[in-house]
């Protein structure tokens, strides 16, 4: 009898290990910014909507250098900066729920910004 129990107890614990790694995995969602415009050119300032602790990863395609600056209300708390690329990614783990105004601080929030929305 104790061998049905051994196994039994190896199945439940293998479950219960996969249910956990599957809760755990990170979401990645890629974000393209292009000359003048953060994932697409229409509409003017794009709204994307991710969970918390999803990993926001900035595909760089355009052919201009770009950053991408985020901060959350007046005060700018929650900043985070690329360096100045071209290409190439620059990926932020949102940890951090609320609305942030994202820029590239070289061309200006009037020429390219959009809001990203952290949620639970």
């Amino acid at each position: 009898m104790r061998k049905p129990v051994a196994i039994i107890t190896c199945i439940c614990l293998a479950i219960a290990a996969l249910t956990a790694s599957l809760a755990t995995a990170d979401t990645t969602k890629t974000i393209k910014v292009g000359d003048d415009w953060f994932q697409s050119s229409s509409p003017r300032v794009p709204r994307v909507t991710v969970r918390q602790n999803t990993i926001v990863r900035f595909k760089f395609v355009g052919n201009d250098v770009h950053n991408v600056i985020g901060y959350r209300g007046q005060a700018q708390r929650n900043k985070f900066e690329s360096p100045i690329k071209s290409s190439g990614y620059y990926n932020k783990r949102m940890t951090t729920r609320g609305t942030f105004t994202i820029i590239c601080d070289i061309h200006g929030a009037y020429n390219q910004s959009m809001k990203l929305v952290v949620t639970r």
